[in-house]
Protein backbone atom coordinates (compact mmCIF):
# COMPACT_ATOMS: atom_id res chain seq x y z
CA UNK A 1 0.00 0.00 0.00
CA UNK A 2 1.12 3.25 -1.08
CA UNK A 3 1.86 6.03 1.54
CA UNK A 4 1.13 9.66 0.68
CA UNK A 5 3.33 12.42 2.24
CA UNK A 6 3.05 16.57 1.59
CA UNK A 7 5.98 18.77 2.11
CA UNK A 8 4.93 21.74 1.27
CA UNK A 9 5.10 25.51 2.91
CA UNK A 10 3.74 28.60 1.17
CA UNK A 11 4.72 31.93 2.98
CA UNK A 12 4.06 35.69 2.62
CA UNK A 13 6.43 38.10 4.11
CA UNK A 14 9.23 40.36 4.43
CA UNK A 15 13.17 40.13 3.54
CA UNK A 16 14.90 41.11 7.05
CA UNK A 17 18.06 41.80 4.80
CA UNK A 18 19.25 41.63 1.43
CA UNK A 19 19.97 37.89 0.12
CA UNK A 20 23.31 36.38 0.12
CA UNK A 21 24.49 34.70 -2.95
CA UNK A 22 26.87 32.15 -3.49
CA UNK A 23 28.04 29.25 -5.15
CA UNK A 24 29.27 25.58 -4.57
CA UNK A 25 32.02 24.15 -6.09
CA UNK A 26 30.04 22.41 -8.98
CA UNK A 27 29.01 26.85 -9.87
CA UNK A 28 25.48 25.97 -8.80
CA UNK A 29 24.07 29.26 -7.34
CA UNK A 30 22.75 29.89 -3.70
CA UNK A 31 20.48 32.39 -2.41
CA UNK A 32 19.59 32.34 0.98
CA UNK A 33 18.02 34.95 2.80
CA UNK A 34 15.20 35.35 6.08
CA UNK A 35 11.32 36.20 5.64
CA UNK A 36 9.90 37.35 8.56
CA UNK A 37 5.98 36.73 8.87
CA UNK A 38 3.54 38.80 11.65
CA UNK A 39 0.98 37.54 13.41
CA UNK A 40 -1.68 39.02 15.68
CA UNK A 41 -3.99 37.84 18.19
CA UNK A 42 -6.22 38.63 21.66
CA UNK A 43 -6.00 37.55 25.03
CA UNK A 44 -8.02 38.51 27.69
CA UNK A 45 -9.20 41.95 25.57
CA UNK A 46 -5.43 42.83 24.84
CA UNK A 47 -3.96 43.02 21.69
CA UNK A 48 -0.64 41.17 20.71
CA UNK A 49 1.67 40.82 18.08
CA UNK A 50 4.53 38.43 17.63
CA UNK A 51 6.78 38.14 14.53
CA UNK A 52 8.45 34.84 13.15
CA UNK A 53 11.64 34.62 11.34
CA UNK A 54 11.97 31.57 8.37
CA UNK A 55 15.76 30.79 6.36
CA UNK A 56 15.04 30.71 2.89
CA UNK A 57 17.10 29.25 0.53
CA UNK A 58 16.94 29.35 -3.05
CA UNK A 59 19.06 27.52 -5.62
CA UNK A 60 20.23 27.74 -9.29
CA UNK A 61 18.10 30.23 -11.47
CA UNK A 62 15.81 30.86 -9.31
CA UNK A 63 18.70 32.18 -6.68
CA UNK A 64 20.18 34.33 -8.92
CA UNK A 65 16.50 35.93 -9.90
CA UNK A 66 16.17 36.32 -6.19
CA UNK A 67 19.93 37.71 -5.82
CA UNK A 68 19.29 40.30 -8.48
CA UNK A 69 15.85 41.58 -7.95
CA UNK A 70 15.05 41.24 -3.63
CA UNK A 71 16.33 43.22 -1.33
CA UNK A 72 15.54 44.10 2.67
CA UNK A 73 12.00 44.64 2.69
CA UNK A 74 10.25 43.21 -0.42
CA UNK A 75 7.45 41.61 0.46
CA UNK A 76 7.48 38.18 -1.07
CA UNK A 77 5.47 35.06 -1.78
CA UNK A 78 7.55 32.14 -1.33
CA UNK A 79 6.29 28.49 -1.70
CA UNK A 80 8.94 25.17 -0.96
CA UNK A 81 9.64 22.21 1.01
CA UNK A 82 11.03 22.06 4.80
CA UNK A 83 14.43 20.65 5.07
CA UNK A 84 16.62 19.90 8.13
CA UNK A 85 20.38 19.62 7.74
CA UNK A 86 22.29 18.36 10.09
CA UNK A 87 26.44 19.23 10.77
CA UNK A 88 28.93 19.02 13.44
CA UNK A 89 30.32 22.02 14.70
CA UNK A 90 34.46 22.13 15.51
CA UNK A 91 33.45 21.46 18.67
CA UNK A 92 31.50 18.14 17.90
CA UNK A 93 28.39 19.26 18.62
CA UNK A 94 25.99 18.11 16.31
CA UNK A 95 24.08 21.14 14.85
CA UNK A 96 20.54 21.28 12.92
CA UNK A 97 19.42 24.07 10.55
CA UNK A 98 15.34 23.78 9.43
CA UNK A 99 15.13 25.95 6.16
CA UNK A 100 12.61 25.91 3.22
CA UNK A 101 13.94 25.85 0.03
CA UNK A 102 12.06 27.39 -2.43
CA UNK A 103 10.76 26.59 -6.04
CA UNK A 104 8.30 29.71 -6.75
CA UNK A 105 8.81 33.40 -5.70
CA UNK A 106 6.63 36.14 -6.28
CA UNK A 107 7.67 39.72 -5.67
CA UNK A 108 4.45 41.13 -3.83
CA UNK A 109 5.89 44.81 -3.47
CA UNK A 110 6.17 47.29 -5.83
CA UNK A 111 9.61 47.97 -6.99
CA UNK A 112 10.96 52.34 -7.76
CA UNK A 113 12.40 52.98 -10.25
CA UNK A 114 15.84 53.28 -8.57
CA UNK A 115 15.24 49.75 -7.53
CA UNK A 116 14.11 50.17 -3.91
CA UNK A 117 11.04 48.77 -2.58
CA UNK A 118 8.07 50.98 -2.21
CA UNK A 119 6.89 49.87 1.88
CA UNK A 120 3.49 51.18 1.38
CA UNK A 121 2.15 50.12 -1.61
CA UNK A 122 1.69 45.99 -2.01
CA UNK A 123 0.08 44.69 -5.10
CA UNK A 124 -3.27 43.19 -4.49
CA UNK A 125 -5.50 41.33 -7.05
CA UNK A 126 -7.05 44.90 -8.47
CA UNK A 127 -3.68 46.24 -8.70
CA UNK A 128 -1.24 45.36 -11.40
CA UNK A 129 1.75 46.39 -10.00
CA UNK A 130 2.56 49.19 -13.00
CA UNK A 131 1.83 52.28 -12.96
CA UNK A 132 3.85 55.50 -12.13
CA UNK A 133 7.11 55.10 -10.51
CA UNK A 134 6.39 51.21 -10.71
CA UNK A 135 7.86 47.92 -12.11
CA UNK A 136 7.34 49.03 -15.93
CA UNK A 137 9.90 51.93 -15.47
CA UNK A 138 12.37 49.00 -13.85
CA UNK A 139 15.00 47.72 -16.59
CA UNK A 140 15.00 44.42 -16.99
CA UNK A 141 17.66 44.01 -19.71
CA UNK A 142 20.40 43.22 -17.87
CA UNK A 143 18.70 40.10 -15.68
CA UNK A 144 18.98 36.43 -17.77
CA UNK A 145 15.76 34.74 -17.44
CA UNK A 146 16.06 31.01 -19.35
CA UNK A 147 12.56 30.11 -19.28
CA UNK A 148 13.73 27.57 -21.68
CA UNK A 149 15.32 25.25 -19.06
CA UNK A 150 12.94 22.76 -17.39
CA UNK A 151 12.15 22.54 -14.10
CA UNK A 152 14.32 19.59 -12.24
CA UNK A 153 11.82 16.86 -11.22
CA UNK A 154 11.54 15.65 -7.46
Amino acid sequence: MATRNLNKVMLIGNLTRDPEMRYTPQGNAVASFVIATNREWVTSGERKQAADFHNVVAWNKLAEICGQLLKKGTKVYVEGRLQTRTWQDPQGSKKYKTEIVIDDMIILSKIKQDGSVDDDDIIGDEDTGFGEGGSDNMDFGDLDFDLDTPKETK
